[in-house]
């Protein structure tokens, strides 16, 4: 063929805008140009294109093996006729015979064109994989397109992503047109080209809007440790400094709120508390249940739980609107958190010493002194009384002597008493 400055015209345009490397299309239409030739000289037939890219000539050649005698004209060449292209060709050696792309005709050339569009499609289906699947973990920028069941379908410039149901926040709402900021949270190879599928509720978008906002962040000086979400309600961030001379809280915070206030403004209201992460769980867990003042932490390291004490008054405030405060301090501690009201934990402590003292008068005192109270069986105990025989042989004069025992008191142990009594003289009489 001729040279072809037009075609490589195409090919920097077509690289401009759709960033489609230039020998990927050289590829595709010398891979386009062989399959048209194959419709015409025969699928059984060795032919390879070549393009070059800089003069934009196109050859195509057929390759045949020389030989005596002909058996497959599609793949071998008598001597005579190899001679004629090559006069010191010899048989078993391999000629290259250029052919004339004009003898395609209309359907050859149709088919070529429908194979550099494929290639093409699929060259530049690679290229925004690649482009996107580098970037999963970031946040990016994008305009609302439209909408297909349920999902927002977002205009990147280069392609189009997703923002499924599930990655949306519930109480946000968009209109095409709208600017939108989301996160890459995964590209997916299917059918229909590559497919990135964005989010705006997890976890990594809301630290990556601080790593945007905050240069400490950024630059590892500041460090999120942990964090905990319930997107479009509240979140908490536990930081840690690097650096004793950053405050990792007011770099967060930024000056007057200015950065902590950009990240809430771009999830449109959710409050988010920032906390400085300690090593002391006990402290931690505190701040963690910020705006609420602890009073008092018990630990249970076994298990990992903790047992928070607080104000009466700051109960509903610790444990936050349906329980969504303490909810977030246990993700984001990693521990169980249990929180009681110090009238709570008063009443329970009561309640507790009440049982160990009736379950140790129990164990000092078996027999007739289980069915009795703490106090009364501590008493008889106490007075080592501690069967029905050693009850009825003392005096009720004697009983109410002891501390804790009144007359109702004794006459109810004088009708506990009496079963055992009758029962031990009917078993003596047999």
């Amino acid at each position: 063929m001729n040279g072809n400055q037009e075609l490589l015209m195409v090919f920097a345009q077509l690289e401009r805008e759709k960033g489609i490397d230039q020998s990927a299309l050289v590829e595709a239409i010398e891979a386009a140009l062989v399959t048209a030739a194959k419709k015409v000289y025969g699928s059984g037939t060795d032919i390879y294109a070549k393009l070059d890219q800089e003069s934009g000539r196109i050859e195509i050649y057929q390759r045949k093996e020389v030989t005596l005698k002909v058996e497959d004209e599609a793949m071998q060449i008598s001597l005579l006729e190899a001679r004629q292209l090559d006069p010191e060709v010899m048989p078993g050696d391999e000629v290259e015979i250029e052919i004339d792309a004009n003898e395609f005709g209309r359907i050859a050339a149709q088919t070529a064109k429908q194979v550099i569009v494929q290639k093409l499609r699929e060259a530049e289906r690679e290229m925004v994989y690649n482009t996107y699947s580098s970037r999963v973990g970031e946040v990016i920028n994008g305009i609302v397109h439209g909408f297909s069941r349920g999902a927002i379908i977002v205009d990147l410039g280069k392609t189009e992503a997703e923002l499924p149901p599930k990655e949306q926040v519930p109480r946000e709402r968009y209109k095409q047109g709208d600017r939108i900021k989301a996160y890459i949270l995964d590209v997916k190879q299917n059918a229909k080209g590559p497919q990135v599928i964005l989010s705006r509720t997890d976890i990594d978008f809301l630290m990556k809007l601080f790593e945007l906002e905050v240069p400490e962040i950024a630059e590892n000086i500041v460090e999120i440790r942990s964090a905990a979400r319930e997107p479009g309600g509240r979140s908490k961030i536990a930081v840690v400094s690097h650096d004793p001379n950053v405050d990792p809280v007011g770099a967060c915070v930024g000056v007057k709120g200015s950065r902590v206030q950009a990240v809430v403004n771009e999830l449109r209201g959710e409050r988010i508390d920032i906390i400085p992460w300690l090593a002391d769980p006990a402290i931690f867990v505190s701040n963690a249940l910020s705006p609420a003042q602890v009073t008092r932490v018990i630990i249970n390291e076994a298990e990992k739980s903790m047992e928070v004490i607080v104000a009466d008054e700051e109960l509903s405030l610790a444990i936050g609107k349906n329980g969504q405060n303490v909810r977030l301090a246990a993700r984001l501690t990693g521990w169980n958190i249990t929180i009681k009201s110090e009238s709570q934990a008063e009443q329970d402590k009561a309640a507790e010493k009440s049982a160990k003292e009736e379950a140790a008068a129990k164990e000092a005192a078996p027999g007739i002194l289980e069915g009795l109270s703490g106090k009364v069986a501590e008493a008889l105990a106490a007075a080592g009384l501690d069967s029905a025989e050693s009850i009825a042989a003392v005096s009720d004069e004697d009983l109410l002597k002891s501390p804790g025992l009144g007359p109702k008191t004794v006459e109810k142990l004088r009708e506990m008493a009496e079963p055992e009594e009758s029962a031990a003289e009917g078993a003596g009489g047999e």
